[in-house]
């Protein structure tokens, strides 16, 4: 009983191991684009012809599948690539004390998706005005799926965006699958909420689906956070870093860095941040958004699309896109 526990056991592992070196073959960038289907289906009949007959093929398959993770390991992500435009400059901060002075915020003018001009500026702020710190949830594919990215805001001011995005070249278009498979590097875009917000409500077609949420929060961990969020974004410039579609992500990537901020006991995996679009439902559970309203009321209040697209151009659009959005931090409600 116990060998054939045991035989069960090595059958399952190899079976897993090779199932996921085929894929690893199909997928990632160890083979050219020509070779990957041959090199996965060797892989694959290899590991099952083992299965099959153990002493025939074990040594060939073995030496197959340690090839293939031998390159995989090899595999190393860089900053020095073809980039796509919108992701080719990454930005970088300089903080001294009180005062931070962040480089390459991105403020593109569109006129769509794909055709705008460049523009990138520099921020200083001071950590004593961080006075708000938000998180935009944008849908383009239902509801169980969204981007998202946090805005910190200065003396409701002056507000930087933190968008946490694949790295794409210039030959490369988005893929889930091949995000799990170390095609992509991993960016930390900072850039004007007109930037970010805009291209997403008005630029893109169809138009994805923004909600502004109010964060509740303490002041002193919004500064750790937002000085977390820099220090990944600089580590960032001299230590690039692949982009995973399940554990590397927009959301994945804000519970680590709060997580590391503020503390794991405050933020803990929850199913609901793998399916990114429950991201808001989960902040609501952990009472991260205004407790005195449901959270449809919030959702409905935060869907900032309409003012948006009347507001762009306005030197004000920050706040007139928070307005009517429900704030914690308010007297009343909203």
């Amino acid at each position: 009983m116990i060998r054939l526990l045991i035989a069960l056991a090595w059958r399952f592992g190899f079976l897993g191991l090779g199932g996921w070196c085929s894929l690893v073959a199909l997928f990632s960038p160890i083979f050219d684009a020509q070779l990957r289907l041959p090199a996965a289906g060797i892989v694959g009949f290899l590991t099952l012809a083992t299965l099959w007959h153990p002493r025939r093929y074990r040594f060939i398959s073995t030496a197959a599948l340690i090839a293939v993770m031998f390159l995989w390991a090899r595999l190393e992500p860089s900053n020095n690539r073809d980039w796509q435009r919108d992701v080719a400059k990454p930005a970088w901060a300089k903080i001294e004390g009180d005062q931070v002075t962040v480089y390459n915020v991105r403020d593109f003018l569109y006129r769509s998706e794909t055709d705008f001009d460049e523009r990138y500026v520099t921020k200083t702020v001071h950590l004593s005005e961080l006075t708000s710190m938000d998180l935009f949830a944008s849908y383009w594919a239902g509801k169980n799926i969204a981007h998202i990215f946090l805005s910190f805001g200065f003396a409701e001011k002056d507000y930087i965006a933190f968008s946490i995005e694949v790295r794409k070249t210039k030959t490369q278009a988005y893929s889930t699958i091949d995000g799990f498979f170390r095609n992509f590097e991993l960016i930390y875009v900072v850039a004007e909420e007109r930037d970010l917000v805009g291209l997403r409500t008005i630029y893109r077609q169809p138009n994805e689906q923004v909600y502004l949420l109010r964060l509740n929060y303490m002041q002193e961990n919004a500064v750790k956070l937002f000085l977390e969020y820099l220090k990944k974004l600089n580590a960032l410039v001299e230590h690039p870093a692949f982009y995973n579609t399940l554990t590397t992500n927009c959301t994945t990537q804000v519970l680590y860095n709060a997580q590391d901020a503020i503390g794991a006991d405050r933020f803990r995996y929850n199913w609901r941040l793998f399916l990114s679009g429950y991201t808001p439902e989960y902040l609501y559970m952990v009472g991260s958004l205004d407790e005195r309203l449901p959270m449809q009321t919030i959702m409905d209040k935060g869907l900032v699309n309409s003012r948006a697209q009347d507001v762009l151009d306005a030197a004000t659009f920050s706040r007139m896109i928070r307005d009517g959005a429900p704030n914690p931090h308010a007297a009343k409600i909203e």
